[in-house]
């Protein structure tokens, strides 16, 4: 059976929201380095790891994208 495709707004907004995570991932990342208080540095992993469960959940409806070739 084939899967449905999502519509055009739904792809964008796929999009947007990946790029979303992306930039929160990269930014808690590049601030644990800069940053001496532990239980920031804590939330910031705790940030990271989330960020990436969500962007990993988020990339499969990419296959059911209607992306433009």
């Amino acid at each position: 059976m084939d899967m449905e495709k999502l519509a055009m707004h739904e792809t964008l907004e796929t999009h947007e929201i990946i790029n979303f995570k992306t930039v929160c991932l990269v930014r808690s990342k590049l601030m644990q380095g800069i940053c001496f208080n532990n239980e920031l540095k804590k939330l910031m992993e705790k940030d990271v790891k989330q960020s990436i469960q969500d962007i990993n959940e988020l990339l499969p409806f990419y296959n059911q994208s209607q992306i433009i070739q």
